[in-house]
């Protein structure tokens, strides 16, 4: 890499071009590229991108010049690589070049190398060298971010759009899956705060829902936040409507969980031309039982297949599910024996103890661990005894790791295997909640209250998790998790190099330790040699000493 400068003259005008070129091989033969236009820079600054490259080699010799200042700058490895990888992924261009989608593309990006609040990524952009990496003019703080989410949430339709038909095609898609979570909230103040039934467990905590549709990569395309109080099967119509409409898709089959697609879902995805692939109920399964569409010698280790109605069912039973519920059965009532055992140890060592309070508390292990069905306590002689029920137990168990996926798909059109195989992808939808919601990315805590920024701030999670996911491939080989190599990444920061006098300043990159390196071979990440200096001021509000409890 070099910099060169010509001069020309027309007429009286003088012109002057300043290049930053590097000299490749290809084929044989030496070629010449343009890296940078440079001759809207300050001589100074030429200067010292001029010193930065004829001491590439030694930076300690650079050092020892009396006339040269060497100091530590941002880092640059971590945001460097996050960011090309959403460049290749498509996000910047769905985002756009202006100062908003850029400023939405920071939130992406500190979302991936660390969760918090708006007040956070301002601080974040402070250590990494933000500003300079993402061509950001004129700094921000964290009201310029929280008013970045409305502008998300306003243009979000938009920007799946552009995604989708820039990773997939005008309505190449034909698979979908999609599912819906709940995330509870600390507070009570969200706009879309609301009670409901709670996955996460948590009493007493509001929540809100959120919905995720992906496709048949496992690529989430499209999320969207609802009232905490909205049922499952209440989202399902948006996501027929979202895809049919917004992305253009035609002959789709729609991929959800039993409790996702129901009647009335199927409804809506008939009127739509569309297919679906389900699963039933065990209720639903005994219900087949008993008419004779199935029968309980189908049910194998082996995939099979019954047609009903135009409506086809895959039957499949897993023998090791089928084991790990009998043993987790099995737990169970060795858990309440325990607990049997230390009443009567109780009772007998108590003689005005009352065997109706042992029986009802025996009663309530029993409920709160969900086999009443087939277990039941009495007493006798002061002693608690269980009694099971052979009959009611033998009725729980014999559709043990038996599973019905129900689906409309034509025959000619896919397989028994492959409908099979296509409900069990719908794991990695709920993979991806996981990650979203308990790993590197996390939803909660949601630092926001209004309905635009809670939209807003659940679009930059699930742009964040696209990338979170490029690097956990690219880095499996490596055996390094996604928090492990970008804190890794992190450690790389850029030497700044001063003139003595000269407000110029030249943000010279290193060359990166071994491990660094096989991150950036890994990941397909090339670092620039040097970066511009935006001197972008990002300054926060609220300072730290403010946000603690004094004493």
């Amino acid at each position: 890499m070099y910099v060169t400068e010509t001069k020309s003259k027309r007429g009286v005008r003088q012109y002057r071009c300043v290049l930053l070129r590097e000299s490749y091989r290809e084929g044989g033969r030496v070629k010449n590229r343009t890296i940078a236009n440079l001759s809207h820079c300050k001589p100074e600054e030429i200067a010292a991108i001029r010193l930065g490259l004829e001491h590439k080699g030694d930076l300690g010799a650079l050092g020892c010049l009396s006339d040269v200042e060497v100091a530590e700058g941002p880092s640059v490895g971590a945001v460097w690589t996050v960011y090309d990888l959403a460049r290749r992924l498509g996000l910047e261009a769905a985002l756009g070049g202006e100062r908003a989608g850029r400023l939405a593309m920071w939130q992406v990006l500190a979302r991936v190398l660390d969760q918090g609040s708006r007040l956070s990524a301002v601080r974040l952009a402070r250590l990494h060298a933000a500003c300079d990496v993402l061509g950001l003019e004129g700094g921000f703080d964290e009201d310029a971010l929280y008013g970045n989410l409305h502008w998300l949430a306003e243009q979000q339709e938009a920007i799946e759009r552009r995604l989708f038909r820039a990773r997939r095609g005008q309505g190449a898609t034909k698979l979908f899956f999609y599912d819906a979570t709940s995330s509870y909230l600390e507070g009570t103040e969200n706009a879309l705060a609301d009670w409901g039934y709670s996955r996460d467990k948590k009493k007493g905590k509001k929540q809100i829902v959120i919905g995720l549709l992906c496709d048949e990569a496992g690529e989430p395309v499209s999320v969207e936040v609802f009232r905490g109080n909205t049922q499952d099967v209440m989202t399902f119509g948006a996501q027929v409507r979202k895809v049919a409409e917004r992305f253009g898709c035609r002959h789709v089959t729609f991929v959800g969980d039993r409790g996702m697609i129901k009647s009335a879902q199927i409804e809506d995805l008939s009127k739509a031309g569309f297919h679906y692939i389900t699963a039933l109920t065990k209720p639903q399964i005994e219900v087949l039982l008993r008419k004779g569409v199935l029968q309980m010698e189908l049910f194998d280790e082996t995939v099979c297949e019954v047609q009903s109605d135009g409506i086809r069912y895959v039957l499949r039973r897993n023998a090791q599910r089928a084991e790990d519920l009998a043993a987790t059965r099995h737990d169970k009532r060795q858990t309440v024996e325990r607990v049997v055992e230390k009443k009567n140890t109780y009772l007998a060592e108590h003689k005005r103890a009352r065997v109706a309070v042992a029986v009802r508390e025996v009663r309530a292990k029993i409920a709160a661990l969900k086999i009443t069905a087939w277990l039941e306590v009495e007493a006798e002689d002061r002693q608690v005894r269980l009694r099971v029920d052979e009959q009611a137990l033998a009725a729980e168990a014999h559709l043990d790791g038996c599973y019905v996926v129900k689906t409309s798909l034509p025959a000619a059109v896919a397989s028994t295997q492959t409908v099979h195989d296509r409900y069990k992808d719908l794991a990695e939808v709920e993979r991806l909640f996981r990650t979203c919601k308990t790993t590197h990315l996390e939803v909660r805590p949601v630092y926001v209250r209004t309905e635009a920024s809670t939209r807003g701030h659940v679009l930059v999670v699930m742009l964040a998790y696209l990338i979170v996911r490029a690097l956990r491939r690219a880095w499996a080989a490596l055996d390094v998790t996604v928090e492990e190599g970008l804190a890794q990444l992190t450690t790389l920061c850029t030497q700044a190099l001063t003139l003595p006098g000269k407000k110029g300043r030249a943000h010279k990159i290193p060359r990166p330790r071994d491990l660094s390196e096989k991150l950036l071979r890994a990941a397909g990440v090339r670092l620039p040699q040097a970066l511009p200096n935006r001197y972008a001021p990002v300054v926060t509000r609220r300072t730290l000493p403010e946000r603690r409890t004094k004493p």
